[in-house]
Formats: C-alpha cells, structure tokens, sequence
C-alpha cells in the first residue's frame, strides 16, 4: 500500500492566534496533530515544542532498536520533558500545556497511533467514520460510565477540561495503540476546533463526498467556520491506497 496525505491548519473566527500545530514527515512515516493551551502565548509554544521534540525524537531513533511502541511512547514523552522544562525557563508560560495525536508507519511493522488529551484519530472506512482514540477528558469518563449522554457532553461547560496533557509532571504513560488498516481508508487526525464544530455525521459526509484530499481539509475547515469556528482547527488526512 501507499500513501497520499495533507494537511491545514486555520485560526478560525475567534482566536487572534494559532495554538494548534502539525507536522507531516515529507516520507509519510510520521504524521502530529497537537493543539496547544495556556495565556501569553503559551498554547502557542507548547504545541510548538511538542510537534517539534516528537518529530525530532522519531527522526533520530527511527534505525534504533526500540520497537516502535516504545519508539512512539518515548517521543511523546520527551516532548513532556521539553515543555516542562521550558515552563521552568519562562515561568510566564508554567500553565502551558499540548495534546497531542500521532500516526505511526515504520518498516513493515502494523501502523500505530498515540495521544494525549481531546485531538482525536478517526478512521473512514467503506462511508463510515470511527473514533479510534478515547479523549482524555472528564466528559468522556462521564459518557463512558453512563452519566451523561452524546447530546448533553456537547453542550456541557466542563466538555474542556482535560484529564491528561503534555507539560504536566505526572505523564509518565502514554496510550498507545495498534491500527488495522485496509485500502480505501482514510485517517483523520484533527483539533477539537473541528469536532466541537461538526458532529460526526457532518464530517463523514464531506470525506465521503470529496476524493481529493486537499479539498476535503479544506472543506472541512470552512464547515467548521461556518458554524461559529469558534478554536482553532487543524486537519490531518492519510489515505491508504494501492500502489500504482
């Protein structure tokens, strides 16, 4: 299999800044989405650091012996370990924090995912989407348990609040997790700018209405803004196609 990938990221109507960030490694090995939070920029530079330290940690150890969950768990923490230190050196930002998601394709080996936080991996298959990561949020704790509904976690006012992010002195596990993939799918990554926005159905239909991936990021995008954009909004598409 081969494949094809883009990505956009959009400040949305609200927002005077960007504190989401992504990465795509130009050899599809790699692909970030983080989305940053904290005053005086620091969500800016919290994403910052954390898709520059992952991208940096993946690209020196990529020939190492680690097995590629290792591989994957390490670089993830040691963007942890560069945002806490930053919070050290400009105490301004000490409240910053990232999540982070991150698609892993190493040598032959089955295609992973990690994450920390609310930015979401979703897989589009055969006109179906499906959430791969379970936010670590206490709203979805709530939903898992019974406490609250789909419809209600939507609209409620700690629908924000994180449980787990990089830049926090108790990440010391990151959940990673194995992907099973066919031709034909599409991966999603994505900032809760888009989710907040549009429910699944709504993003669904514009990756099943529109092959061309960059026009469906950007449709994406403009959706999302036109129903109030009111965060950041960043997009990661991965199409798994066969080699021509």
């Amino acid at each position: 299999m081969k494949l094809n990938f883009t990505g956009c990221t959009d400040p949305g109507l609200i927002r005077s800044n960007n504190q989401d960030a992504y990465h795509i490694d130009p050899e599809g090995r790699f692909f970030i989405v983080a989305d940053g939070m904290g005053g005086h920029a620091g969500g800016e530079e919290a994403s910052r650091i954390a898709t520059q330290e992952i991208e940096a940690y993946l690209t020196a150890n990529w020939q190492s012996s680690q097995s590629s969950p290792e591989l994957l768990e390490q670089a993830l923490l040691a963007a942890n370990a560069a945002i806490l230190q930053d919070q050290q050196n400009h105490p301004e930002r000490s409240d910053m924090g990232t999540t982070a998601v991150v698609v892993l394709f190493r040598r032959q080996e089955q295609p992973l995912c990690a994450h920390i936080g609310d930015s979401r991996l979703y897989r589009f298959r055969d006109s179906q989407l499906q959430q791969i990561t379970e936010d670590h949020t206490w709203i979805a704790r709530a939903i898992k348990m019974g406490d609250l509904s789909v419809d209600e976690a939507r609209l409620h006012p700690y629908r924000h609040v994180l449980s787990r992010c990089l830049g926090r002195e108790d990440v010391h596990h990151v959940d990673v997790q194995p992907l099973e993939l066919q031709v034909g799918d599409r991966l999603l990554l994505c900032s809760d700018g888009l989710t907040e926005e549009l429910v699944d159905q709504k993003i669904s239909s514009y990756l099943k209405d529109t092959p061309w991936l960059d026009k469906a990021a950007f449709s994406l995008v403009e959706a999302a803004k036109e129903e109030g954009g009111h965060d950041n909004i960043t997009i990661v598409i991965v199409a798994v196609e066969e080699n021509s």
